[in-house]
């Protein structure tokens, strides 16, 4: 069973990674297609990350996931919070009965320093090459785009600028040096603190968040799809 990384953060959350290998009729089996998805690989990055919703939490109720105006699914009872993506041919999932997640995967690529200058700030950039050095520049340059996805799933209402609203302020490894910490100041609103946590995995990172449920509200937006986002969709 490709199971490619698994955690449970604690007795109310967990969080995987499914590497595809298996046709879409393996996943047609346990999930509904519920989008309209023509191209076939992202049919297929869609199907495996739901499979693992039910993977790591074997009630997840498939049939209650709606979809808000940014792309966003969620489950309107809130018996679980979630956040799905997907890259490649790896889906990577987050649920929570009682946090509010996001979750991101990203594949290393030289391509990510071309755009750089739409999501970190200099001295941001400053802190990431004090911490890293430039022998290891890419991969957390993904990393920090990794962590602001994260947010973005997370906070769900859209219309976030990745430099102005999601600012590092430290990152460090934890005490067996196998997670990365990070922490950002979310500036959208009300201003808080957040602490994303990563791991390199072989050609790629996985990072994600969690945060107590009343720290963050609006998870059924209703404004229109937004147009700052400076990569892929939100959607899954």
């Amino acid at each position: 069973m490709p199971v490619f990384y698994q955690q449970t953060i604690d007795r109310h959350t967990k969080i995987g990674i499914w590497k595809i290998e298996e046709p879409e009729q393996f996943f047609l089996q346990t999930v509904p297609l519920q989008n309209e998805i023509t191209h076939p690989h992202k049919r297929l990055q869609h199907l495996a990350g739901r499979y693992l919703l039910r993977y790591l939490f074997p009630d997840f109720p498939f049939d209650l996931i709606r979809i808000a105006d940014t792309r966003k699914p969620f489950l309107e009872n809130e018996s679980y919070h979630f956040s799905i993506s997907h890259c490649g041919d790896f889906a990577a999932a987050i649920v929570s009965s009682n946090k509010r997640v996001g979750v991101d995967v990203e594949i290393f690529s030289e391509k990510i320093e071309r755009v750089k200058e739409k999501f970190i700030s200099k001295p941001e950039e400053t802190m990431l090459v004090d911490f890293a050095g430039y022998n290891h520049y890419n991969k957390y340059l993904t990393l920090i785009w990794s962590c602001k996805e994260s947010i973005f799933k997370w906070y769900g209402s859209g219309q976030l600028d990745f430099r102005k609203h999601m600012q590092l302020q430290g990152i460090h490894f934890d005490e067996l040096r196998e997670i990365i910490q990070a922490d950002f100041l979310f500036a959208k609103g009300k201003s808080q603190l957040l602490n994303l946590r990563s791991v390199f995995l072989e050609k790629f990172v996985l990072s994600w968040m969690l945060t107590d449920i009343f720290l963050h509200e609006p998870h059924k937006p209703h404004r229109p799809i937004r147009t700052d986002h400076p990569g892929g969709h939100i959607g899954t």
